[in-house]
């Protein structure tokens, strides 16, 4: 017999959107928790590999590289360990001062305990998640589709966050969203398998031969690998068709933000921007309007 809840949530779309909406705020505060936990989990990671190798090459390690760096926390540190606490005063918060936009509209945007602010972006990163998790449930309605866009959009939001403030796009997140939107596709979810196969290996190497053009010309690195990921999977869930129309967008979203940092804040144009935050927005739109995006461009060409 079918979940009488699961009957209720399919015949009535509002309900389930509002429920969508819920959970994605659960969610985005959860995804807080791992926009700023993996690039720190990946640092300890990569100071462990090097201790590694220089212990395999010289048979001991120095005394200056043996001690743990301040800046880094002590570990056990992982998604769920240890507990979070305030940065600040370290004050740990307890789960009624983590309940999503409400614990930060209860405290005043401070902690409970120091009366320090609290960051705006954690209870927006929550309400985003919230808004484009219920967009894509009014979208496909209750189906495995809404399943499959809930998971692309909240990788997208962790991507786009890390990328932001470390520029650095996890292989961790990359290559499962990659993976994921070849299975998907497998009958057909959003492309057929063979526009998928096609997007995913044009995907990477249209960025890895940009990049290595421009470092022939420059001798500069102008992206990063994690780019040619993120486009490869983009090419993966939505087929080689629209990759054209991403690198559009975002180079388009891109060049208008870049040029308007140097204008407006007067930001050094030598400083790198990271790509991946357009590459994905870019990406998101192209899932739910691409294909009424690139009707609209055919019919002003007949």
């Amino acid at each position: 017999m079918t979940n009488p809840i699961l009957q209720y949530l399919s015949a009535n779309p509002d309900y389930f959107a509002g429920v969508i909406f819920f959970f994605g705020l659960i969610f985005g505060s959860f995804f807080n928790v791992v926009i700023y936990r993996v690039p720190v989990m990946m640092q300890l990671e990569w100071l462990e590999n090097c201790r590694d190798f220089i212990k395999d090459m010289f048979g001991a390690l120095p005394k200056e590289l043996d001690k743990h760096p301040q800046s880094l926390p002590q570990p056990p540190f992982n998604i769920a360990k240890p507990d979070s606490t305030c940065p600040h005063c370290g004050h740990r918060i307890r789960w009624y001062e983590n309940i999503p936009v409400a614990s930060y509209l209860a405290l005043k945007g401070k902690c409970s305990h120091c009366s320090n602010p609290i960051s705006l972006r954690y209870p927006i990163i929550e309400l985003v998640t919230g808004g484009l998790s219920c967009f894509a449930a009014i979208q496909f309605g209750f189906s495995w589709e809404t399943a499959a866009a809930l998971v692309f959009t909240w990788v997208l939001i962790c991507l786009t966050m890390i990328d932001f403030d470390h520029k650095l796009l996890p292989d961790q997140m990359t290559l499962p969203l990659l993976w994921l939107g070849l299975l998907l596709n497998i009958n057909g979810m959003f492309a057929s398998l063979q526009d998928a196969v096609i997007g995913a290996a044009v995907g990477y190497m249209c960025l890895w031969s940009l990049y290595w053009v421009f470092k022939l010309l420059t001798g500069k690195e102008g992206m990063g690998y994690g780019d040619f990921k993120l486009l490869a999977a983009l090419g993966a869930w939505m087929g080689w068709q629209y990759l054209l129309l991403i690198l559009v967008l975002s180079s388009m979203v891109g060049a208008v933000v870049g040029i308007s940092l140097i204008l407006i804040k007067g930001r050094d144009k030598n400083i790198p921007i990271p790509f991946g935050p357009y590459l994905a927005a870019a990406g998101w739109i192209a899932f739910f309007w691409g294909e009424a995006i690139l009707s609209h461009y055919q019919s002003l060409l007949r």
